[in-house]
Order: structure tokens, then sequence, then C-alpha cells
């Protein structure tokens, strides 16, 4: 706890026991109020504290804890002298301190008693002890003994042998002072302790008992040596200042490191917020780029069709046209063959004539052939980028724009090449095919520096599209290393290792099959066909198409695959085929087990977005309990 007295006083570390001593007597005589009922209390010293309403035991721990730290001097002071008055005279609240420090606390000190010296740790003397209970380490008489649940007894020996003497160690806490005063008490009651002990002149035939003091141990005999090897004198009071020092270090230690975790964990904390809000706006920003690059996709493909609309028609209005030449050609044949001429001359001129028809029909005709051949690579060219279009679709989305502006112009310049060939077979039909050339070669030039800027346009976004989706890979990773232990298989979300064989089916399989050897059979098929799964050579998988789709799917007839269909049963095929088909789709090179995140509760992939929502959820779970 941290207070908000003044601490820019001047009072040097010399003074603090006679500033403590004065505040002490400002708190007994009133003029601080310290208590404000039978088990509340407030600390006088923190007035800017929002908390002034304490136990007991709270506030003697923030006492004793600012009071042992390296605050300012007058700080520390006040609050040794606040945990002074505590102790002193408001003890009879001391309901949840610690037993020891309770028991010391609530019961008076008997002034008397105090000064008396004590063998400590508690010890109690016997004489007059049997040899034969003294065998064995008295365990005879700690049986006799037991309700004063005393630790060992020790026989006392001299340089003659056994004295008769016996000493009974007790626990060093106050239970055990507790109880050594009911053995003493017990042998006074039926007059064996120490004064009749010496009433007797150290004679008689009973067992005589009492507690080591002062005059036991400094004693010149056996016994008085044995305690002063094995103990100390103390005080009760002496005893009771140690424990409270120990006592008021532990607290003030305790509250050291409660203030490190808290400042510690609220780094942690800021630490942690940090990171969902970087997280945040990577989410955000991959959503806007996906968001705008569909629509870019839907904008491009209306053009593309747009543009494939255009094509046709201009297609067809060419060839209304060759089939109109081709007609008048035909009718204009058919009527030089009607008019024959009569002389050289005119027959000359027919035969030129229809020369220059035959000609003409040749060129279209070529024309012709070179449009059909346009349209047939025209068609081929469209079921091409079809079927590339739909393999693009189904790895990358961004790459699709690419290829449908690279085939876009390609289809270009086959259509301005073929339009270009007709042309040139179109010489003498009244049309300037020098100038038609140049406008369909400049057109065409045109379109493929297009193409050019289009292949530049296209590396650049494949670069950033590598660029981040290298960043979310790099973020998915570390998420799941650093919430592998975090999300187990019983919760909405985990991660599941991809390509992993489930032992369980073999488990089954071989308990049918094998009997009492089902575990470690299991277990060695299970990885050996785990480590099948990861031969490179090892592919049972067969190409299928599906209508326009093609795409690739197990292959029942393998070798191996059939083998273990008929060796174990049809659940283990099954595992085995899941696998191979998670290898294939996550990892088909590397051909080993790949971490993904999972929804448990739907059976498929989950996305980076769902994993951080459920660990949010989880967090805030977790943080309401706390």
């Amino acid at each position: 706890m941290e207070c908000s007295s003044d601490e820019s006083s001047e009072l040097s570390d010399a003074d603090i026991d006679g500033y403590a001593e004065k505040s002490y007597l400002d708190l007994k005589a009133g003029r601080l109020v310290a208590r404000l009922g039978n088990d509340r209390f407030r600390c006088p010293f923190c007035p800017g504290k929002k908390k002034q309403d304490y136990r007991y035991n709270e506030l003697l721990q923030h006492a004793v804890g600012v009071g042992a730290s390296n605050r300012a001097a007058k700080v520390k002071a006040n609050h040794q002298a606040l945990a002074k008055l505590l102790k002193e005279d408001h003890a009879d609240a001391a309901g949840t301190l610690p037993p020891q420090q309770a028991v010391a606390l609530s019961n008076p000190r008997k002034p008397v008693q105090d000064q008396d010296m004590f063998v400590w740790p508690w010890m109690g003397i016997l004489t007059n002890v049997p040899a034969e209970q003294a065998e064995r380490g008295g365990a005879i008489l700690m049986q006799q003994l037991a309700d004063f649940k005393p630790l060992q007894f020790t026989a006392v020996f001299c340089a003659d042998g056994y004295t008769g003497y016996g000493i009974l160690r007790f626990t060093k806490d106050w239970i055990g002072f507790k109880n050594a005063l009911a053995f003493q008490n017990h042998f006074k009651s039926v007059r064996l302790g120490k004064m009749d002990w010496k009433e007797t002149n150290r004679q008689g035939k009973h067992m005589y008992g009492w507690v080591a003091k002062e005059e036991d141990y400094k004693s010149d005999d056996p016994v008085g040596r044995f305690l002063s090897a094995n103990g100390d004198l103390k005080t009760v009071s002496d005893l009771e200042h140690e424990m409270s020092r120990k006592t008021e270090s532990i607290i003030a230690n305790l509250t050291q490191e409660i203030t490190a975790k808290s400042m510690y964990l609220q780094e942690l904390e800021c630490k942690c917020n940090q990171m969902n809000l970087s997280l945040q706006r990577a989410m955000e920003e991959s959503d806007l780029l996906h968001k705008r690059y569909n629509e870019e996709m839907r904008n491009m493909q209306s053009a593309a069709r747009e543009h494939t609309q255009r094509i046709f028609q201009e297609t067809d209005q060419l060839r209304k046209q060759l089939v109109e030449k081709e007609s008048y050609i035909q009718r204009r044949s058919k009527q030089l063959n009607e008019l024959v001429a009569q002389t050289d001359m005119e027959r000359r001129k027919l035969e030129k004539e229809r020369t220059k028809n035959a000609e003409q029909n040749n060129s279209l005709n070529m024309a012709i052939i070179e449009q059909q051949k346009a349209d047939e690579k025209k068609l081929r060219l469209l079921e091409k980028q079809k079927k590339e279009k739909e393999v693009v679709l189904n790895k990358i989305l961004q790459l699709e724009r690419q290829l449908d502006e690279k085939q876009k112009l390609e289809l270009d310049i086959q259509q301005l090449k073929g339009r270009l060939e007709v042309v040139k077979h179109m010489e003498g039909e009244g049309i300037d095919v020098k100038k038609r050339s140049e406008e369909l070669t400049a057109e065409l030039n045109q379109r493929i520096e297009e193409m050019e800027d289009l292949e530049a346009l296209n590396q650049a976004l494949i670069i950033k599209e590598r660029m981040t989706n290298d960043e979310l890979q790099d973020a998915k990773k570390e998420l799941i290393s650093g919430l592998t232990e975090l999300l187990g298989p019983r919760s909405n979300i985990g991660i599941k290792r991809m390509g992993e064989l489930d032992e369980k089916p073999f488990l089954v399989a071989c308990k049918r099959r094998y009997g009492d050897d089902a575990e470690m059979k299991a277990a060695e098929l299970c990885s050996m066909w785990q480590e099948h799964l990861k031969d490179p050579n090892w592919h049972p998988f067969k190409m299928v198409t599906i209508g326009s789709t093609t795409k690739q799917i197990i292959d029942e007839h393998d070798e191996k695959l059939v083998d273990l269909k008929q060796q174990l049963d049809e659940e283990v095929y099954k595992a085995v085929t899941t696998a191979l088909l998670e290898i294939n789709e996550y990892n088909a090179s590397g051909s080993y087990v790949v971490s993904e995140l999972w929804n448990n509760k739907e059976n498929r992939k989950a996305s980076i977005t769902e994993a951080i929502q459920h660990v949010l959820k989880q967090w805030k779970t977790q943080k309401r309990r706390r």
C-alpha cells in the first residue's frame, strides 16, 4: 500500500524512535483517530487514499509494511507508532491474525512471568526415571506423557553412567510452551514438582517433573551442562518481540512483493492490449484489401464480358460482308458465262475478266479460311482462358486479375492479327489495304504495350500479395505457437495437426486381430503408416475431371491402400486417406504434419479472426472470475 502523507520532512533516521513515540501518544490520547468501530479502522496518516475502511489485520499489515520500507523518516515513524498502537491498545480486534500472533496480542502479559528466564526450546526435567523406562528413547515414558505432546525424551548421563534424570523436549511455538506448563502443573498438582523435590532433599521414590528455567540452566551438574549445550535462556517477552519482528519483516517483504507483482501484471496487460490492437488493425487492413480486390475483379470481369461481346459482334459483321462479296462474285461470274463474246477481242476481255474474277474469288476464299482459323484459334483461346481462370480462382484470387487482363490482351492481339490477314487478302476490292493495315498494326502495337504494362503491374501486385501473405502467415504461426497450451480439444477453437494419423482406429482394429499385444502393435502400425505418409515417392492420387473442373482424388486401386484395407478394416483405411488428403492440401511439397487453427464445433478450418475472438472471450471470462 502507498501513503500520501507529507514525505518532504527533514527528520533524520536517528530521530525516528522519538518521533514515533510522540505520534503514539497523539494516537493514544485521541488527537488522531484510528479506530472507527469494533473491527473497523482507518490510517490517519494517509488521508488521500480512497480506501479508508480497514480490518485490523489489513491496517496492521499496512502499518508494518510502510514502517519497514525505504520511505521518508517521518512517514516510517508515523506508521511504526500506528503499528504499536494496534498491537498494544487494540489487540482485542485481532480476530483474523495468524494463531500465534493473535494469542500473543489477545493475552495480556504477566509482568512476573515476563521476567522468568526459561530454557528455549522449551524443555521439561524428570527425576527418578527408572532405567528400564529410559531405554529405547523413553518410548514407555513418552506414551505415559502423551497428553503433553512431547517431541523427544533424552536420558542424562555423566562419567559414572546414568544419572536418573531425563529431559523432555517440546515444540518451539506457544503451543509447546502451553504443553510444557501443563506438564509442570500436572506434577505440581500431585505434589511432585520442583519445590517438592527440594523438600525431600533430592530423594524419594516417585518421579518429579518441572519446566527447565534459569536455575536449572546455570546449575553445575549433568542436567545444567546438558541444558546449556542444547538451549538458551530467554524470557517470554523476548520471544514475543522476536516473533513480532519476524512477522513484521515477513509482512513487509510480502507487501513489497505484492507491489512489484502488481506492477508487472499491469505491464503484461498493457503489452497484451497493444498486441490485440495490432492484430485488430492487421485484420481490418486485410479485410479492406479483400474488399477492394473483389470490387476491382467484378469491374474487370464486367469489362471483359463487354469486350468479348463487342468482338463477337464485329466478327459477325465481317462474316456477313464476306458472304455478300462471295454472292456478288458468283452472280457476276454467272453473268459473264452467259454473255459469250463473238469476237476474239470480246473473248480476250471475257477471259481476262474471268481470270480476274477467279483471282478475286481465290483471295476471298483465302480470307474466309484465315477468318475461320482466327475464329477457331479465338475459341481455343477462350476455352483455354476459361480453364486457366478456374484454376487460378481455386489457388489465389488476386492472380485472376492478372490472368484475365493478359488473356484479354492476347485475344485482342490474335483478333487484330486475324483482321490484318483478312485485310491483306482483300486487295483490289475498293479498300485501302495499306491504310487499314497501318491502323490495325498501330492498334496491335498499342495492345502489346498495354499487355507489357499489365505484366509489370501484375508483378508488383504479386510481390505485394506475397508480402501480405507472409505477414499473415507469420502472425498465424505466432498465434498457433502461443496458444498451443491454451486452446484444448474441448474448446470451440483448437489446434489440429493436419496430416497426423488418428490412433483410435488402429487400436480398435488391433484389439480384434491381435488380442493382448494390441496396444504395442497399434503403436507400431501407426508409426509405420505415418512414415509412409512422409514418403515423397508415394503419391496415391489420380486426376479426375468433373464438368469443367479437374482435381485430385484418392486412387482406390493403390497397392498399399488395398493391402491396408484387407489386413485391417475400413476405419483404418479412412484414417489413412483422411491424413493423405490433409497433407496433400496443406503441405503437399513437404509431406509433414502442419498445425492449423481448427473450429472443433463446426469441424472446419478456423480463421485468425475466430481464434483471436475466442482467446479474448476466454481472457475476459478469466478476468471476471479473478
